[in-house]
């Protein structure tokens, strides 16, 4: 299992639009992506700041299979017109670099 975070931004103006979109997905793009591997998909907002955290099988490997798929490409397009950059999948998206994290505790009885 891969936990990849991602960053991407909206064009000015278009935060209440996302989250109208977002507020249900499609079918078709929900099934692609559970067949795609990914486990879990969640996008937070501050202001035009969008930060994904994206919980998967193979996150190259979903990419792959997302990129030419029937229910991602209209959706790509829809995003396309609300994101300051589009995925165009010609590559591997950068990922938001994990710098630290809290370590679990050692000891018992230790929150």
């Amino acid at each position: 299992m891969e936990t990849v975070a991602l960053h991407t931004r909206l064009r000015p103006g278009k935060e209440a639009e996302y989250d109208r979109v977002h507020a249900r997905i499609p079918d078709e793009l929900d099934a692609a992506l559970r067949a795609a591997g990914v486990r879990s998909w969640r996008i937070w907002r501050s202001g035009r700041d969008l930060f994904h955290l994206v919980e998967c099988e193979d996150y190259a490997a979903m990419r792959a299979h997302l990129r030419d798929h029937p229910a991602n490409v209209p959706w790509q397009a829809r995003m396309a017109e609300l994101l300051e950059v589009e995925d165009d999948y010609s590559g591997a998206a950068p990922g938001v670099k994990l710098v630290w994290e809290l370590p679990q505790a050692l000891a018992k009885g230790v929150p």
